[in-house]
């Protein structure tokens, strides 16, 4: 009688894993854009009964796009009332002699993004960190009606704890704030800022919170963006987080150097569009009216658009972008970043591109603040510099800038 049991709870427990195993492998072939992704979820799935499959629900399915999904319908702005945002006119652009052939990227990025172009802007880079932070908190302070604020890290030091006492400030005179800080980047620093806002009763959220720093079961699906939008009318974003490293000297182990860019003009409804996006998907609350989108005034002459892109959906709009950018370039590629672990299109991309004479530099630091991510980096330096890429190693401090400039433009 045991024997039979046994064989029956064996034949029961087979039974069960191939069927988990074959329902987990037709959601991974469905949904996974990733052929490689897909065969390595399926493999596992299959060769590791059970905790393949568990693995797979917790780290494979994205389920923030099926979330913000069910958020968007609800995400309609009052611009008409009740209805989505008028759609603006593609731009005709007139692009300086010689950049006729960059043309083709607003035509792709036209295909790929909702956002147009829009001329009218002022486009401001600012490299000095100090300079970076005065320049928000005298944004912040002059606010009149609505603060949008997101950022990866907020960290409860000198420097986190000036802007929340400069939003404390805006709250108390009747400004509308609102912040979102990363669930992992809030965690930095302990008390997490997060408590601090909120007792200090200013409007804040978590983009996907979680208890421990090292717990992540979503580490590819953070929310990076930095964006501080004031009135609808200057905004901020870049890769500056809020934390002493930015503004505490060169002298220092935890120095940083980053670069903030000051936006103002129409396309800061853009940037808008993104918080709203995010805000909506970490709260449930929608924010809409005049006051959250009003029509920003001309500022310069910067033809630009902003493109938003995961962490959630369309996580393949910027890639494109650099694609199809690395496709038209003729005479110089400049790329700066911290975390160079470009996938094998965009890698072959960079090498074709040297390969048919096109100056390519990627700036890296010397020592960065992730040490697998260097690691990684540096696998791939061999290929770029046979095909006549060229490798610079930046110094001290760690720069955390990210960059990329074609033929200049």
């Amino acid at each position: 009688m045991n024997e039979l049991h046994d064989t029956l709870a064996a034949a029961f427990l087979t039974v069960l894993a191939v069927g988990v195993a074959a329902a987990g492998s037709a959601h991974a072939v469905l949904n996974k854009r990733d052929v490689r992704a897909a065969i390595g979820w399926v493999g596992l799935m299959w060769l590791v009964p059970f905790a393949g499959v568990a693995l797979y629900g917790l780290f494979g399915i994205n389920r923030i796009r099926r979330r913000a999904t069910g958020l968007r319908p609800q995400r309609l702005h009052p611009r008409p009332p009740g209805g989505e945002p008028v759609p603006q006119p593609r731009l005709d652009v007139t692009l300086p002699a010689g950049a006729g052939h960059l043309a083709a990227i607003g035509t792709l990025v036209d295909a790929i993004a909702p956002s147009p172009l829009t001329d009218g802007n002022a486009i401001t880079p600012i490299a000095d960190g100090v300079e970076a932070y005065r320049a928000m908190l005298d944004a912040i302070e002059g606010a009149r009606q609505t603060i949008g604020m997101a950022t990866y890290i907020f960290d409860n030091d000198a420097a986190g704890r000036r802007f929340a006492e400069t939003l404390a400030a805006a709250v108390r005179r009747g400004v509308a704030v609102r912040v979102l800080i990363d669930g992992a980047g809030a965690r930095y620093s302990f008390p997490t800022m997060t408590s601090v806002l909120r007792r200090m009763q200013v409007p804040v959220a978590e983009f996907l919170p979680t208890f421990v720093p090292l717990h992540l079961p979503y580490a590819n699906l953070r929310n990076h963006r930095k964006l501080l939008i004031v009135d609808g009318q200057q905004g901020f974003t870049g890769g500056m987080n809020v934390r002493d490293g930015h503004v505490n000297g060169t002298g220092r182990s935890d120095a940083v150097r980053d670069t903030l860019f000051r936006v103002a003009g129409p396309v800061l409804a853009h940037m808008m569009d993104a918080f709203v996006e995010d805000w909506a998907f970490a709260t449930g609350e929608v924010l809409a009216g005049e006051h959250w989108f009003p029509t920003p005034a001309a500022a310069g002459t910067v033809v630009t658009r902003g493109i938003a892109a995961g962490p959630d959906i369309d996580v393949e709009r910027i890639r494109m972008t650099i694609l199809g950018a690395l496709a038209q370039a003729r005479q110089r590629v400049r790329i700066v970043t911290p975390y160079f672990v470009p996938d094998q299109t965009i890698l072959i991309a960079l090498c074709l591109a040297a390969m048919r004479g096109v100056t390519v530099d990627v700036l890296v630091p010397e020592r960065g603040n992730l040490r697998l991510v260097q690691w990684a980096a540096r696998a791939q330096f061999d290929q770029l510099i046979a095909s006549g890429c060229r490798i610079w190693m930046t110094a001290p401090p760690f720069d955390h800038s990210k960059l990329m400039t074609v033929d200049g433009y």
